[in-house]
């Protein structure tokens, strides 16, 4: 099995992100692409899951996520639209993005000591790869959520 690479997107990238997907029923957790890149700014940054140099996954790192949610620390990151193209789904490309990504973060973002993610109540796949992945369950509810209640997940830096 190929190891994978985190990196911030670049505009080298952008022919492939723009083809990146998820199934229809998994829309209402992550979004589309068009969706999702609009949120992109100063603070919300764009990173590609890479398996050689084939775009196989997409998340946004959002620095100001503690200062938009009052279950996250001030100081805190926020994961938000961590998603594996459904043509490479089933792999293992979330698992093991999942386990890189402190590593990365502790690199790309050392100023912060926290990241918190939030994951829909019906999607127990996910909550299940966060969790192997180091992330610890705040077993508090955000529901804010346009698909409906989401589980609050933690992990130190």
């Amino acid at each position: 099995m190929k190891e994978i690479d985190i990196q911030a997107m670049t505009p080298a990238h952008l022919p492939q992100v723009a083809e990146l997907s998820v199934a229809t029923e998994q829309v209402k957790f992550v979004g589309t692409m068009a969706e999702i890149l609009v949120n992109i700014d100063n603070t919300v940054h764009p990173h590609v899951i890479l398996d050689g140099g084939t775009v196989v996954g997409f998340f946004l790192i959002d620095t100001q996520y503690g200062h938009k949610y009052d279950f996250a620390d001030s100081e805190a990151l926020g994961l938000r639209a961590f998603f594996i193209d459904q043509r490479h789904q089933g792999q293992g490309y979330a698992k093991r993005a999942v386990l890189a990504l402190k590593a990365f973060l502790v690199s790309a973002y050392p100023d912060f000591d926290q990241i918190v993610l939030t994951v829909n109540c019906q999607n127990p796949a996910a909550r299940h790869c966060y969790e192997q992945g180091g992330f610890a369950d705040t077993h508090a509810l955000y529901l804010g959520g346009a698909a409906g209640p989401q589980h609050i997940m933690s992990m130190a830096l």
